[in-house]
């Protein structure tokens, strides 16, 4: 096979170009469970603590605290740990929120991510994203949750704050 200009001559296996096909390598599916969700302060005027992260690309974005469940945890146990972590806030679930489903692959697998949201009425806490064990969450805020469609970078995250403010609008 002739070298293009400027390039490398490209080497397939001849006997799978002959066959119509290429050889790709299948990487392994790893499972993972994670839970989170909104804490909201009063009902009058309700606001949501939202943290901003670093995505794969470095770029800031605005979103839900969420984490891996730990050991025996339950989903909602892992939900309050992870907000308090992250945020700063202790919590008490409300209810549940609903659930994202979600693929993304790194350089050595494939993952299946299954993250469980909830509704949780803030008890305590001050903002802050120093009891963040991983470092992930740089910035912590309260939003008016009226506003959090526009700022939250994930269209699901954005359905599941519209859920969460038709709850409280129904508390009031």
């Amino acid at each position: 096979m002739p070298t293009p200009p400027g390039g490398h001559a490209l080497h397939l296996d001849a006997l799978d170009t002959l066959r119509g096909r290429r050889r790709f390598r299948t990487l392994p599916v790893v499972e993972e469970t994670s839970a989170g969700g909104l804490v909201v302060t009063s009902l009058d005027r309700p606001h949501a603590a939202v943290i901003a992260r670093r995505n794969r690309a470095g770029r800031l974005e605005w979103c839900l605290p969420k984490g891996h469940l730990e050991g025996t945890e339950t989903a909602e146990q892992a939900a309050v740990r992870e907000i308090a972590e992250e945020t700063g806030i202790q919590g008490q679930i409300v209810q549940a929120l609903g659930t994202i489903d979600y693929w993304f692959a790194g350089e050595d697998r494939r993952v299946h991510k299954v993250v469980h949201h909830f509704l949780l009425s803030a008890t305590g806490g001050e903002l802050s994203v120093a009891g963040d064990p991983d470092g992930e969450a740089e910035d912590v805020a309260w939003v008016a949750i009226d506003e959090l469609p526009d700022l939250l970078a994930y269209p699901n995250e954005r359905r599941l704050a519209a859920t969460a403010r038709a709850v409280v609008a129904g508390s009031r």
